[in-house]
């Protein structure tokens, strides 16, 4: 319960349009991109600069490109996930999926769509633990196995990009991960969409992405969403009516 009082106090003090990270009494800390207005980039906190010395990504380099990187954490499949992946080869999008070991388990052949589909498939960790809670050797067995995983159910390689569950996070784990060989990629943009209990009205959630569409822009979406995949379509059709197209994560961590 003191942990939850301090991340919402935490969110509370968060300046509008300004990247920031809080840190509870265990010394997590904690990703927030808190909306700018009029598609403007949310500012960068300087306290944040440490990030990228780990190659820790959450926005394109440049200022001016009107790109967006497409990201979904995925941990198991709902109906939905199917959807989202039949949309994003009718409009031929790239995206990424930071996946679990429950779904790469449960539904092989969903992941295994994912890399036939060219979609970049990323590390979210075994089994979705507040990673800055735990020591190094815990923290390379999480990416190790679900990595091990992959590779023995689908017979294909997992790219080395990791998020972190929840954006829960120290500068240790940054550091571990680079050491690993992975990028740790973050966000510039997510909504309250997790809740399959709580989801926001589609017209809603629909102006809520859009108005905050901003170059370089990484999109957090949850697949497993209603709402995102009765949306996605028109979200895709709507950014590009804007002069926007969608890139990899390749291309993002090459422009750094």
């Amino acid at each position: 319960m003191k942990y939850k009082i301090e991340r919402l106090l935490c969110c509370l003090l968060v300046c509008a349009g300004v990247f920031t990270v809080c840190v509870s009494a265990k010394n997590a800390q904690h990703w927030y991109c808190v909306h700018a207005k009029d598609h403007t980039r949310p500012r960068v906190d300087s306290s944040l600069s440490y990030i990228e010395k780990y190659d820790g990504f959450y926005i394109a380099p440049n200022e001016k490109e009107k790109v967006i990187y497409l990201t979904f954490d995925a941990g198991y499949e709902n109906g939905n996930v199917a959807k989202i992946l039949d949309v994003l080869k009718e409009k031929q999008v790239p995206a990424a999926f930071f996946v679990l070991s429950h779904l790469i388990k449960k539904d092989t052949a969903l992941v295994t769509r994912m890399f036939d589909e060219g979609h970049t498939v990323c590390n979210h960790t075994a089994h979705h633990k507040d990673m800055s809670a735990v020591d190094r050797a815990t923290f390379e067995k999480e990416l190790n196995e679900l990595s091990a995983v992959c590779r023995d159910t689908t017979g294909r390689e997992m790219a080395k990009f990791y998020r972190p569950p929840e954006g829960t996070f120290n500068e240790d784990n940054l550091k571990w991960a680079k050491e690993m060989g992975y990028k740790t990629i973050f966000w510039s943009f997510a909504y309250a969409d997790w809740d399959n209990q709580k989801q926001m009205d589609r017209e809603a959630a629909k102006e809520k992405i859009l108005s905050n569409v901003h170059p370089g822009e990484v999109m957090l979406l949850h697949p497993t969403s209603d709402t995102n995949a009765a949306i996605l379509k028109e979200v895709i059709d709507q950014c590009r009516e804007m002069g926007y197209r969608f890139g990899t994560l390749d291309e993002l961590v090459g422009q750094s």
